[in-house]
Parts: structure tokens; C-alpha cells; sequence
């Protein structure tokens, strides 16, 4: 037998709180209204997780160069064009409250890091309203790592959404969510087969200033597949993405 102290995995060590991080993430976590994703599904189609950042021009590369060595690097996406998003649909009032930190329903499912998600990196799912929910920063952790978690959210998505995502790399989970398989613990608050109709707690309204916004972004989105001098604007992605979700802009 090895020796050292002993220490199990950490999902292990917290498999049996599972039911008590469910109900704070049942009673925290704040979802984007149904009606808000039906008329704008994705709300910023030009971006994804590692893609270039560029100025408002789309002509100059954003850098970033660190003090302590002088030198000077690209910057990419991370999560900041999700986040944006995110808090516009969920119509936030300002000011924006702290330690709240966007979570990709369908995202990560290593949860070493190791590997990259295709599913982000992928702009018809990054800024998708029905792929993410607004959490308490400390509860973040639980559903990027906890399966039985992060499956319960897909399940209650799926439901409140109609959607569950299409990328082959999710192909097997998504067909178990759309079966109406329904997980142990899956909280009752939540919509399923047998309650469609149920809201979870902390689904933003639906109102007149979200009705503006998605108008808004409508015509900007026309006015930059118009703009001839947007060097490094990804048109064709963009177009991509508005076909894929049959997103009219008129």
C-alpha cells in the first residue's frame, strides 16, 4: 500500500454535497427569458473563444505588453464577448453587480483544462443566449467540473429553450437531453416533460428595453456585412452563423 496521506479525487470528496450545490445553483443562477432567445438566438455572431481582437475599425490587432518584460502579444477572445452579451440579454441594471461570471451550458467537459472546447471556440454557440447562464462567481467551479451538474443545466436548458447544441462533439449528450431523460437530483423548480411550462427561478423579463436591444444589434450586425472598410471582419462566419439559426435581419 502507498504511503503519504491519502487524499481522493476532488470531485469524489464532493459527490455527496451535490444535492445542496444543486439548490444554491437552483436558487441563484439567472437565465435568459425564452422569448429573448427566440428573437435573437446568438448576440454577437462575429466572435468566439480564441478568435483575434481587433479595434472598432476591424483594421488594427489588439495587443497587450506586459510591464515587468517589455514584450508585446496579440490579445484574443476570452470570455469578455459572451459576458457582454449575456448581461445585455438578461438586461442587467446598471450598475453591474460583482462576482457574477458567465457559464457555457455547453462548454467544457474536461475538467483538467486540458483540452480546448470546441463548442466555444465555434461562434454560432459562444455568444448563444440558450447556452449560458449567469452565476455566482463560487459556484462557477461546480458546474464546469461536476458532471452531474453541468447535465442538470443542458436538461433544464433544453426545456426552457427547445434547444440543445449541435456540434459533433456533443452529439451522444445532446440526444440523451433531447430524449426527455430526466438526471437524479434534477431540481423540481425546473421546467421538464411533465412541467413545460415551469420557469426556473431567476429568468430575467422580457421587456421593451431587451426588444430595443436585440433591433439594436440587428442593425449593427447589417451595418458591419456592409461596411467595405472592416479589413478583418469575418463576413462569411458572420453569414454563417445567421443561416445556421435563420436569424433575419430585416
Amino acid at each position: 500500500m502507498a504511503s503519504g496521506f491519502h487524499v481522493p479525487d476532488g470531485n469524489e470528496a464532493l459527490r455527496s454535497d451535490i444535492p445542496a450545490i444543486v439548490e444554491l445553483i437552483e436558487r441563484t443562477a439567472r437565465w435568459v427569458n425564452p422569448e429573448t432567445f427566440r428573437r435573437l438566438p446568438v448576440w454577437a455572431p462575429h466572435t468566439a473563444r480564441g478568435r483575434p481582437l481587433y479595434d472598432a475599425s476591424w483594421n488594427r490587432r489588439y495587443t497587450n505588453t506586459r510591464k515587468a518584460t517589455g514584450v508585446t502579444a496579440e490579445k484574443f477572445e476570452g470570455n469578455v464577448g459572451a459576458l457582454n452579451a449575456l448581461v445585455s440579454a438578461l438586461d442587467v441594471a446598471s450598475p453591474k453587480p460583482k462576482n457574477w461570471t458567465v457559464c457555457h451550458i455547453w462548454g467544457y467537459d474536461d475538467p483538467s483544462f486540458a483540452q480546448q472546447s470546441s463548442v466555444v471556440q465555434d461562434p454560432r454557440y459562444f455568444s448563444c443566449v440558450a447556452n449560458m447562464v449567469w452565476l455566482p462567481t463560487p459556484l462557477k467551479g461546480f458546474t464546469d467540473t461536476l458532471p452531474e451538474i453541468k447535465v442538470m443545466l443542458r436538461v433544464c436548458a433544453f426545456h426552457l429553450y427547445g434547444w440543445a447544441c449541435e456540434h459533433p462533439s456533443v452529439a451522444e449528450q445532446a440526444t440523451q437531453v433531447r430524449s426527455g431523460w430526466i438526471p437524479d437530483g434534477y431540481p423540481k423548480s425546473w421546467p421538464s416533460p411533465d412541467r413545460p411550462c415551469v420557469l426556473p427561478p431567476g429568468v430575467a423579463p422580457f421587456s421593451a428595453r431587451i426588444e430595443r436591444e436585440i433591433a439594436k444589434r440587428k442593425q449593427k450586425i447589417k451595418a458591419d456585412l456592409l461596411n467595405g472598410d472592416f479589413l478583418h471582419y469575418p463576413r462569411d462566419d458572420v453569414l454563417s452563423v445567421l443561416k445556421s439559426w435563420d436569424i433575419e435581419l430585416d
